[in-house]
């Protein structure tokens, strides 16, 4: 299992990653389509080719065709929207606020899975990527559709142990060579 050899590269120091790393994912609540499609998108968002390596044929094999595209096109959009509005919301101007932003977003109206899992996906992204406003607006359309702050959080877990399981695997290889 791709998951156990994700584990077993985490170095002694980062146990805790590791123990997190098994209970965030192999002891989950989600549903298993929440559960792998916020695998894959924290994979892809953590930008660590080791991390989407292993976890990858996992998520791709608990997913449907639907649901592992539906994923990555969460990664993707953020990607893009998360530095777009966190930047926007950061600089000091609040005309920029006014402006138009005048990029295509049509895969959040139509994700070809049900919202509720797309918008968990891009808020666990969000949560990667460290933009605040998307943060708060996936969340507030989670709730509105009555999911629980349990389940939010859930998916943050997986995004925070995701990066930090990425960010250690990367250090470490950059640091033997």
């Amino acid at each position: 299992m791709a998951l156990d050899e994700l584990k077993s590269a985490v170095p002694d120091y980062a146990k805790d990653l590791r123990l997190n790393l098994g209970s965030v994912i192999g002891n989950s609540d989600l549903p298993q389509q929440q559960l792998w499609g916020t695998v894959l998108a924290c994979a892809i968002a953590s930008r660590s080719p080791k991390v989407l390596r292993e976890l990858e044929p996992e998520a791709k094999a608990n997913l449907s065709a639907e649901a592992y595209t539906a994923a990555k096109s969460a990664a993707a959009i953020m990607a893009m929207n998360n530095v777009f509005y966190r930047t926007r919301h950061l600089l000091s101007d609040p005309e920029y606020g006014t402006l138009r932003a005048g990029l295509r977003m049509n895969v959040i109206g139509n994700p070809g899975v049900e919202k509720v899992d797309f918008e968990l996906w891009s808020l666990a992204v969000s949560a990667i990527n460290g933009c605040g406003q998307c943060l708060d607006s996936h969340e507030q359309v989670l709730r509105k559709a009555d999911v629980s702050r349990e389940t939010i959080q859930e998916a943050v877990k997986i995004a925070a142990v995701i990066q930090a399981v990425g960010v250690t695997l990367d250090s470490e290889a950059v640091l033997s060579a």
